[in-house]
């Protein structure tokens, strides 16, 4: 039995999420690569993941294992698996993995990025990936909002009803907005997120934008740990699963233009 892990990207419009649901909800990502395995080799299989994304919510770097028998070589399986996919969703990598690897308790920490579109008329070829927001934002503001959510913090206030999660301390390493190419993108890498999490930040931080909410008012919404107090929780197709890490390097090692990240979180 071999433990496979596979990098794979998504367009995640058309889909009912990353995990498995009854068929009547409509299709989901792990529903199409189990289906597409089992046409192919004649083996079902169980698919672990890093992030399970809900509804419309889209991936360049998710990261799932499954066990499998089946001897094919790791360099002929995005291959084969993409032969049959549709052609939202690309398998990038497969490599054999140790046995005690899991794509969701390995992981050291993930990068999300949501994007927003703040202009009067929304850019067609965005409307899928991006937030379209007409009122002119104060970015500096949020992004001096961005900086009080950085850190080890209770981010209860910043979480949706309904998670699994018991306890609600998490490490945002990296919460930053930057221009990206015309558009907006809200970057947060953290060793874990609780449901909803980085839609309730660009939600929050967008009321910041807009004069709704001062930027100084972020550490007492934290500290309130009440729901009610944040933002609003942003749409899901401007979010995207960027990338998932499994060493011991932390975000700015692999993206060294956040290294002053550093000294930031040590002050």
């Amino acid at each position: 039995m071999r433990n496979i892990r596979l990098t794979i990207a998504y367009d995640g419009t058309a889909y009912h999420g990353f995990q498995r649901q009854p068929e009547f909800h409509g299709p989901t990502i792990q529903g199409m690569l189990e289906k597409v395995w089992k046409a192919l080799v004649g083996e079902e299989i169980h698919m672990y993941t890093a992030g399970r994304t809900d509804t419309g919510v889209h991936a360049a770097g998710q990261v799932s294992n499954f066990l499998s028998e089946v001897r094919i070589p790791e360099g002929k399986i995005p291959k084969a698996f993409n032969s049959l996919l549709p052609r939202d969703i690309r398998i990038l990598a497969a490599k054999d993995v140790e046995e005690d690897f899991n794509a969701r308790r390995s992981a050291q920490w993930k990068r999300y990025d949501y994007r927003i579109d703040n202009h009067p008329i929304p850019d067609v070829f965005q409307r899928l990936y991006a937030l379209h927001e007409p009122v002119l934002l104060d970015v500096p503001a949020m992004q001096v909002a961005s900086r009080f959510l950085e850190g080890r913090q209770n981010f209860q206030a910043l979480a949706a009803a309904g998670g699994s999660s018991k306890t609600f301390e998490r490490t945002l390493y990296v919460c930053q907005v930057e221009p990206e190419g015309g558009l907006l993108r809200l970057t947060c890498m953290g060793n874990g997120f609780l449901y909803h999490m980085v839609r309730i930040i660009a939600g929050t931080l967008l009321e910041v934008g807009k004069g709704k909410i001062r930027a100084e008012a972020i550490p007492d919404i934290l500290q309130s740990q009440q729901r009610k107090r944040a933002g609003e929780t942003a749409p899901a197709h401007g979010l995207t699963l960027t990338y998932v890490h499994y060493g011991e390097e932390l975000p700015w090692d692999i993206y060294p233009r956040f290294i002053d990240r550093v000294n930031h979180l040590e002050t």
